[in-house]
C-alpha cells in the first residue's frame, strides 16, 4: 500500500509494525468509539500518523478516510508530521509568560535551531507551546515527554539541552 507519502513505515516489506497495529484494530474492531484508541496505538508504533496509515485505518475499520483525517486534524494529541524523540511542550499560560516563557522560547529556538512547531534534524527535538501544563507554581514550566522542569530562567536553556543530548549519547 504504498502512496505518496514520504513515512518511515514500509507497508510492502512486512514492517513488523503493521502486525502491532493490526493486533490493535482487531482489539478494537466493531466497537463504538474505536477510532481514538486505534489511532492513538497506531501513533504510539509509528511515532505520528502518516497518510498510509490512515489509509490502512480507514480500509481496516470500513471508516472513510475524510473521518480518520477529521479526527485527526481536529485533535491536538495527534499529529501527522514526524516528532522528535524528545517532546518539549513549554508553557505560554498566562503565569509563565509573565516569569519569562516568552524569553525561554526564544533562547530554546536559537539553542536547537528551528521554530516552535518544529523538530532538529538529528529527529531529538520537536518544540512545542501550550497554554498550561497546571503547574503554575513553578512558572516559568516546561515538560519534557513527562519530565516536569520548573523555576527555568532563558539562561537554563543550553544546560537543559546538553542533558538530553548527552542523555542520547550514552543510551546508544
Amino acid at each position: 500500500m504504498k502512496g505518496n507519502c514520504q513515512c518511515t513505515c514500509d507497508f510492502s516489506n512486512e514492517d513488523p509494525r503493521i502486525k502491532e497495529l493490526e493486533k490493535i484494530i482487531e482489539e478494537y474492531k466493531g466497537q463504538e468509539g474505536s477510532l481514538i484508541p486505534v489511532l492513538h496505538g497506531a501513533q504510539e508504533l509509528f511515532g505520528y500518523l502518516p497518510e498510509e496509515v490512515q489509509i490502512y485505518i480507514a480500509q481496516a475499520l470500513n471508516i472513510p478516510l475524510s473521518e480518520i483525517y477529521g479526527v485527526v486534524s481536529f485533535y491536538s494529541l495527534f499529529t501527522t508530521e514526524p516528532r522528535g524523540k524528545y517532546i518539549i511542550k513549554l508553557c505560554l499560560g498566562t503565569a509563565c509568560y509573565v516569569k519569562g516563557s516568552g524569553k525561554i522560547m526564544e533562547n530554546l529556538e536559537k539553542e536547537l535551531n528551528i521554530k516552535m512547531g518544529e523538530t532538529t534534524e538529528d529527529g531529538l527535538f520537536t518544540l512545542e507551546g501550550c497554554r498550561c501544563v497546571g503547574a503554575c507554581g513553578l512558572a516559568p514550566v516546561l515538560t519534557v515527554n513527562e519530565q516536569v522542569h520548573g523555576r527555568l530562567s532563558p539562561d537554563d536553556v543550553p544546560s537543559l539541552i546538553r542533558t538530553y543530548r548527552l542523555k542520547e549519547t550514552q543510551e546508544s
